[in-house]
């Protein structure tokens, strides 16, 4: 029987802890479904699966840590239809309280998972593929559903929400009287208190443990500066409630202090484990790097270049735009950066078995800081083919969910080529590293006002400088000179961009 291993999701990985299984033994699968979530040293990222077949069993329990290439899992291949008859028993044997009335309806899901994304109504929505296979399953409707991921996205626990308070509201009538319907309810959280909760904003870690110990994220007050509730916040109203249920009267006053030593000691282990999370991944970083420095022969460029009319440019579009819609400066430079991989392809791609494969697209990795420390370089798919627009819209996106910890597989596996931008900290100019198996990386410094000689005439204008690490495998030094005047070239004619 074949195994599922647990495929790498970039060069620094070497292994990750499994947080949670989105399918069961019986299950079918489809080629490219979510199956499973994994944290990295960088991320919570979601693993697919690679052909048709059936789950047979789990081998690894969730919170185990594995190495990469370790199985994780035992599946049956679809061969000659053999795995369809399979599929068909599973649903109808598994059992969901949750929406009696919708039983019957989710037998053929997990055949056709994939098939029903595409018929979603309601315009444009964010909806994680587990999410919508969970609603379906649940005959959940998503266009009720407020998300409470990135931009909005609808995740799993919001579906989980909705359903509950869907289901709570007919087992009131049907066969027991409505006042026995509360006293279940101590076990768990409200109705009223799961359906607030999915308009909570909180960390996919922090929800998880939140629905596993039946704390209602509306209750606590989280701590981040950008209002995002994280797992410490929960551990701490976890060991809060502790205690909070003496056996006997009589120890009462002995045990008040409880809950603020509890509290105490919650935020030492969990400052505790960001200090061991901060560790792996400067470890991890390093690693790569030295790897990177070893095999690549690196060289090196800069180009100084005039951002005055691009600069200028911007502003002016700028003034005519609401303020949720304006553009970053940092949009023009990915999109230049892209599209000059059109006039020097070889910049764009991989080195892999001894030779350069270009890549498929131009997927640009976008270096982005963690508020914990660190970096992570997640890819934004097609940038040169985006408009300004969609390119602002998937930057915002992409730093939203990276810095909540929400990567998908191909953001972390797919960039060709990786742009960074030290402006902002004052960085006149980035030499960077190259991200194994890229070949190339480009860094701009910070905007500085220069003289300038340009017709005759000496002023001063808006001056950038570009900064070019390439692997001498696959370019050469004027082939990386003739990339660095295409990107000059493209940011004097912003308007085309």
């Amino acid at each position: 029987m074949p195994d599922y291993r647990l495929p790498s999701l970039g060069a620094d990985m070497d292994k990750a802890i499994l947080v949670e299984w989105l399918v069961q033994p019986g299950d079918a699968v489809k080629k490219g479904q979510i199956v499973a979530l994994i944290e990295t040293s960088k991320s919570v990222m979601d693993i697919e699966f690679f052909e048709d077949g059936v789950v047979e069993d789990l081998i690894v329990p969730v919170g185990e840590s594995v190495a990469v290439g370790t199985p994780i899992a035992h599946y049956r291949p679809a061969r000659d239809g053999a795995a369809a008859p399979a599929v068909e028993p599973e649903p109808a044997a598994e059992p969901e309280p949750e929406a009696p009335a919708a039983e019957p309806e989710p037998e053929p899901v997990p055949v056709a998972a994939a098939t029903p994304a595409p018929q979603v109504s309601g315009g444009y929505r964010r909806i994680h593929p587990p999410a919508r296979r969970l609603a379906e399953k649940l005959g959940v409707d998503l266009d009720t559903i407020v998300g409470t991921g990135a931009g909005g996205m609808v995740l799993r626990a919001d579906v989980r929400a909705a359903a509950e308070g869907v289901a709570a509201a007919p087992s009131a009538t049907p066969e027991e009287p409505p006042a026995e319907e509360p006293a279940e309810e101590p076990a768990g959280r409200p109705t009223e208190a799961r359906a607030e909760t999915a308009t909570v904003p909180a960390s996919p870690r922090a929800r998880h443990l939140a629905v596993e110990h039946g704390i209602d994220l509306a209750t606590i007050t989280p701590t981040a500066p950008d209002g995002i509730i994280s797992t410490g916040d929960v551990e701490r109203a976890i060991a809060a409630r502790a205690p909070a249920t003496p056996e006997e009267p009589g120890v009462a006053a002995a045990t008040a202090p409880a809950p603020a030593a509890a509290e105490t000691a919650a935020a030492k282990t969990e400052a505790d484990r960001a200090r061991a999370r901060r560790l792996a991944m400067r470890r991890a970083i390093a690693d790569l790097m030295a790897r990177s420095k070893r095999e690549i022969p690196h060289y090196y460029l800069d180009l100084a270049i005039d951002m005055t009319r691009a600069l200028t440019w911007l502003e002016t579009e700028n003034l005519s735009r609401p303020m949720a819609q304006r553009l970053l400066p940092a949009v023009l430079l990915i999109k230049a950066v892209a599209r000059a991989t059109h006039d020097v392809p070889e910049m764009n791609g991989f080195w892999v078995d001894d030779r350069f494969q270009p890549g498929e697209g131009v997927h640009t990795g976008v270096a982005i800081s963690l508020r914990e420390g660190g970096l992570i370089a997640p890819a934004i798919h097609d940038a040169d083919r985006k408009s300004l627009d969609e390119l602002m819209e998937a930057l915002r996106d992409l730093v939203t969910r990276t810095r909540t910890g929400v990567l998908h597989r191909p953001e972390m596996t797919d960039p060709t080529i990786t742009v960074t931008n030290l402006g902002d900290q004052g960085v006149d100019a980035v030499y960077g590293v190259i991200y194994p198996s890229q070949v190339a990386l480009v860094g701009f410094g910070r905007v500085t006002e220069q003289p300038w000689a340009a017709d005759g005439m000496v002023g001063a204008r808006r001056v950038v400088k570009v900064t070019l690490a390439a692997d001498h495998r696959a370019s050469d030094g004027h082939r990386g000179g003739v990339f660095l005047k295409a990107i000059d070239r493209l940011l004097q004619e912003p308007e085309k961009l």
